[in-house]
């Protein structure tokens, strides 16, 4: 089997199709693969955003920037994540964001015309698509209203406890690792890289959470940890 189809197989959009359908879909829908170097822009803000985009290999990082130069880090993606679905679903004439390359990157688009439109042969797994999208869009829409929670939050202690327990929630366990270095934990939770080391560091020293570079444990129950 291709080894894109392996990856292809673990993404939602395809969820509940076969190897041979998914290889059937991708020919029907004329999907162009395209190869990206570390730090290359995939998309630009202000770009038309016609085609989602599949992550084959590598990570991306979904960036938005302010007149000012403030940079916000929305979203970090991996093999079998999508990015752009919302964007070319609307048929976005300008992107709000800007999507990067953080290693080489293999990326599959998919044109959203061709994705939502049944076709000539009419696919027996086209409709699927469909509902596998519907789906994708809904929770894309509830990630949204977390992230929008997150950023609500006053403080920067609130902050890092909020997205700590929501990591904890996402991976079932105490231990986990987060896939981010300082600097884009910051750029995530829209702090002060320095302010958000010294409260890590407060919330280690008071035994709420034990963390060693990108894992982190959380010490005390859940409920405590929200309230403190």
């Amino acid at each position: 089997m291709n080894l894109n189809i392996k990856i292809l197989e673990k993404v939602s959009l395809f969820s509940s199709m076969k190897a041979a359908d998914i290889e059937s879909i991708l020919e029907c829908l004329e999907s162009q693969e395209r190869v990206y170097g570390r730090n290359q822009c995939i998309i630009q803000g202000g770009d038309e955003v016609p085609a989602l985009g599949i992550i084959i290999k590598g990570r991306v990082q979904v960036i938005r920037e302010d007149i000012l130069g403030n940079r916000m880090l929305v979203a970090g993606l991996g093999p079998a994540d999508i990015f752009a679905e919302s964007l070319a679903s609307a048929g976005a004439k300008s992107s709000p964001v800007s999507v990067y390359a953080n290693e080489e990157a293999t990326i599959l688009w998919l044109y959203i015309k061709r994705l939502v439109c049944t076709c000539s042969t009419s696919c027996h797994y086209h409709s699927l698509l469909i509902e596998n999208l519907l789906q994708l869009l809904a929770k894309k829409n509830l990630y949204l209203n977390n992230r929008m929670e997150l950023l609500s939050k006053r403080s920067i202690r609130e902050k890092i406890i909020a997205f700590l327990l929501a990591e904890g929630k996402e991976k079932n366990s105490s231990s986990f690792d987060i896939a981010m270095n300082r600097n884009e934990m910051a750029e995530y939770l829209c702090v002060d890289r320095s302010a958000m080391s010294r409260e890590l560091s407060k919330l280690q020293e008071e035994g709420i959470i034990q963390y060693r570079k990108n894992h982190f444990k959380i010490l005390v129950d859940s409920q405590i940890m929200d309230y403190n």
